[in-house]
């Protein structure tokens, strides 16, 4: 088969995008599960000031090489009303823009590059015990495979640059930016990264293969791709954080579409952006985002009481009932039984994350509504966990199978530990709380915020506990239980820090002292609850010691 066959063409495309694709998945997962947390604080005590949410979301969006992940991230801060939404909204496009900055890095050739990062990455990677580290070697890792597939790319079009049949069909797309354009946003979306689309795009273009104005629009149709990956993972948020991300959609894809317009009716030259048509592209990527963070920064509030009146909450004659997982009719089929027994635990799981979310607004001001609601939210979670417990039951007398009871024992020891997260929620924290209000009383600036930062990080661990009782993913499973210990540090060292602001004599921390230290390991309790979840993986993997875990 000659070299410049079609087939050939196409496999080694394919495989340089998938390459590419998958790279910038690992630099992101790198970076959350190295540094999710830090990052988390940073978003949301951004939001003070709206200029300085946007530069945060900027470097958010630099790190995690992703402008959906700062999104996903901050519709959870906004859902949970932890943040403003026209913070928030400066958020995203403060991630729009560092996601063009991402490109203009990522774009950077040297040789010498990629074997560095290599040979670093792999080795903090398989040599180093402590997990920021081991994450750290990751997102090397990941760089230099997004180096290695931009090269792949180069190569792998280098032949075609003198085809007749290619050049007249990228000829065609040149002439029809609104083709191009559809064609961008499409592939941004398929591909759940418009910075991996960006990248593809340009390195077309810096081959010869794509015309200028064709990767121009393409890259302004990845723009709208790219906003619209948020939009979609977000439908089931509640309505505050679906309108942050609506209306970054409306600004970032209506102004791609604006530019598109001026772009082909205008004849604006693109020679300014560079000398090259690779420049071009990425500089109009860069410009574009620019311009729309300082043009829609001043129109956040206007916009987003324009979201208001599109994206309204559900109206409350219409109550859908929860409906239980617990399937009489699986009790005779144990792999399925268990299937619907571990989706009731999930919903037990959701639910107390719910009430979770909701706790640091009550110890701000107390709010009769909120607290009512997460009583009744711990009623159901105490109501599902009896009826697991005795489906369980039910499931074991009927199949008088090992396997299947020592995976119903796993499933009814999480569902205890949830019950009692819940308990330590609505019980301990609602009444801590309340005692707050009651009391006249309010925690000194520095404990409120070291109760916020915790209460984000046992969040963010509830979270990931979620995801590894969906996923079985023994990597994850490992993360949570070493966040179990870091956790147990933490907590420590805020309460030898309250002590000090005792011995200090200040004022708001005396008259807090209980409340803030019972909170702390309320939180504490809540976080082994949810990290629970991963142990049975573990031990199946042969990753747990009688006593603790293992380390590698």
């Amino acid at each position: 088969m000659p070299e410049t066959s079609p087939l050939l063409f196409v496999l080694h495309i394919a495989g340089a995008a998938a390459l590419l694709i998958w790279a910038v998945r690992l630099v992101r997962t790198g970076v959350e599960r190295g540094w999710s947390v830090p990052l988390r604080r940073l978003l949301r005590h951004a939001g003070e000031n709206r200029w300085l949410a946007a530069m945060a979301g900027t470097g958010a969006a630099v790190v995690l090489q992703s402008s959906t992940a700062v999104a996903i991230l901050t519709a959870n801060f906004v859902a949970a009303g932890t943040l403003a939404g026209k913070s928030g909204l400066a958020i995203l496009l403060g991630g729009d823009l560092g996601s063009a900055i991402v490109a203009q890095i990522l774009l950077t050739r040297a040789d010498w590059l990629v074997p560095v990062l290599l040979v670093v990455g792999v080795g903090l990677f398989l040599k180093s015990k402590s997990r920021g580290y081991r994450m750290a070697g990751r997102v090397l890792i990941g760089l230099a495979l997004i180096f290695v597939s931009l090269s792949m790319i180069r190569d792998a079009t280098e032949p075609l640059r003198d085809s007749a049949g290619l050049a007249a069909s990228m000829q065609y797309l040149g002439g029809d930016p609104v083709t191009a354009f559809v064609i961008g946003g499409l592939f941004a979306w398929a591909v759940q990264s418009s910075v991996a689309a960006v990248l593809f795009f340009v390195t077309m273009a810096a081959t010869g293969i794509l015309p200028v104005m064709a990767g121009a629009a393409m890259v302004l149709g990845a723009n709208l791709g790219g906003s619209a990956i948020a939009f979609l993972l977000t439908l089931g948020s509640p309505v505050p954080a679906r309108r942050i991300v609506l209306a970054n959609i409306l600004l970032r894809g209506g102004g791609a579409a604006l530019a598109l317009l001026a772009l082909h009716m205008f004849r604006l030259p693109l020679d300014a952006l560079g000398a090259t048509p690779a420049r071009q592209i990425i500089n109009l990527h860069l410009a574009f985002n620019l311009t729309v963070l300082i043009l829609s920064l001043p129109l956040a509030g206007p916009v987003l009481s324009l979201m208001e009146n599109w994206v309204r909450p559900p109206n409350d004659s219409v109550n859908l009932a929860r409906v239980s997982a617990l399937d009489p009719a699986a009790l005779t089929n144990p792999e399925r039984a268990l299937a619907c027994a571990s989706r009731e635990v999930l919903q037990m799981g959701e639910a107390v994350e719910a009430m979770l979310r909701t706790i640091p607004d009550l110890y701000g001001a107390w709010n009769d509504q909120t607290a009512a609601a997460i009583a009744a939210r711990e009623r159901e979670v105490d109501r599902m966990h009896i009826e697991t417990k005795l489906y369980l039951a039910r499931l074991q007398r009927n199949a008088g199978n090992e396997d299947v009871t020592r995976r119903g024992l796993e499933l009814a020891d999480m569902a205890v530990n949830l019950e009692s997260a819940g308990n330590a929620i609505a019980d301990t924290m609602l009444s801590l709380a309340r005692r707050l209000d009651e009391g006249g009383t309010a925690f000194s600036s520095t404990g409120m915020a070291e109760i916020r930062d915790f209460h984000d990080r046992v969040l963010a661990n509830a979270q990931a506990g979620l995801n590894v009782l969906m996923t079985h993913n023994p990597d994850a499973a490992r993360s949570l239980v070493e966040e179990k210990d870091h956790v147990r540090d933490i907590e420590q060292r805020l309460q030898r820090s309250h002590l000090d602001r005792l011995q200090q004599g200040l004022s708001e921390s005396i008259e807090t002292s209980n409340i803030h230290q019972e909170t702390l390991r309320a939180l504490k309790q809540v976080n082994s609850a949810f990290t629970m979840i991963a142990y049975p993986i573990l031990s199946e993997t042969g990753d747990l010691l009688s006593s603790r875990l293992i380390r590698q």
